[in-house]
């Protein structure tokens, strides 16, 4: 099978590694993930073998793949990674985008403004759960879409993959999801209104909140 053949498996898989199915330290057995899905061994691994490379599994000789266990560290570097990503994609995009980008950027916050209304309605099951992942995804890779770095929206893509795994270790309840509702809506309102200064402000606020404090000072003399 193909890299192209095998793609829609691979995300199928991957969006289980995203939201939360397996716990932190977990075996992936390929066996009964080949039989799950009913492909060859060697097509299993070789999606393994993949999503070792971005981040989502950690693969050990004679030990198999393993999903990568929490860390409070891992976290707090993957925020701040993620916020400098942020901050800089969507400076670029502010300068560089035009009304196609402002539409798309609007549209992907309408969607994802849906989507997170039913989330505090409803009991957040596993399908409501993916739908909120991929269009919060959605949301923050548009406002970045257009700032003329493919190395950098493929490492944000990367990065955010990572921190939404690490984060769903941790916190599966998401009670921020009320004020997620209103930052998404001020980052996108200063990004309409070209104010880099405040969208960086909105994109730190939003995301400050997954940092570790008492990390937050290491280096400090």
């Amino acid at each position: 099978m193909s890299v192209a053949e095998s793609q829609p498996l691979y995300e199928q898989v991957k969006s289980r590694l995203l939201t939360g199915e397996f716990d932190p330290g977990q075996r992936l057995r390929a066996d009964r993930l080949r039989a799950e899905y009913g492909v060859s061994a060697s097509t299993m691994r070789e999606i393994l073998f993949r999503l070792s490379t971005v981040g989502l599994a950690d693969f050990q000789e004679q030990r198999g793949f393993r999903i990568p266990e929490q860390s409070r560290e891992r976290q707090h570097d993957l925020t701040q990674f993620r916020i400098f990503l942020e901050q800089q994609g969507a400076r670029l995009s502010i300068r560089l985008g035009g009304v196609a980008w402002e539409a798309q950027l609007s549209a992907a916050h309408h969607k994802l403004s849906h989507i997170e209304g039913a989330v505090t309605r409803q009991k957040l099951d596993a399908t409501l759960l993916a739908l909120w992942t991929a269009a919060e995804l959605e949301f923050h890779r548009t406002l970045i879409g257009a700032c003329g770095s493919e190395v950098l929206k493929s490492t944000h893509g990367r990065i955010y993959d990572q921190f939404r795994q690490q984060l769903i270790t941790v916190d599966r309840k998401f009670d921020y999801l009320p004020q997620n509702v209103a930052q998404h809506h001020l980052i996108l309102n200063a990004a309409l209104a070209k104010d880099e200064a405040l969208t960086c402000r909105y994109i730190e606020e939003h995301l400050s909140r997954h940092l570790i404090r008492d990390l937050s000072r290491r280096g400090a003399a």
